[in-house]
């Protein structure tokens, strides 16, 4: 994360061991890694909550898009139905203006 090496731990190690003598050393240590263990799962929390808002929104642009096409395939079916009704309301009408409606030839 911080590519930090050994020199460097080694390093902080005295100093610190200097600044806080070694009485408060162990004390600092924990509340150190205490600190770095909530700072890392906070990350982790933060990241995989993230990941799912991401997969959220890829799924809901997915379902939107198959809506989209499954929309236009029911409006194309719905307008062929209307066409195919206006068709036999011309020929109804056309048969009510000759006369033929009712009647068997």
């Amino acid at each position: 994360m911080f590519d930090i090496g050994f020199l460097e731990l080694l390093i902080c190690g005295v100093i610190a061991l200097l600044v806080l003598g070694p009485e408060r050393l162990p004390a600092a240590a924990r509340a150190a890694g205490r600190w770095i263990g909530g700072a890392r799962r906070m990350l982790g929390d933060f990241t995989s909550e993230l990941d799912r808002q991401v997969k959220a929104e890829e799924l809901r642009e997915q379902l939107r898009q198959a809506g989209d096409v499954g929309l236009e395939d029911v409006q194309e079916s719905v307008r062929g139905a209307l066409d195919e009704a206006k068709q036999y309301e011309r020929i109804v009408l056309s048969d009510n203006d000759t006369g033929h409606v009712g009647k068997t030839p």
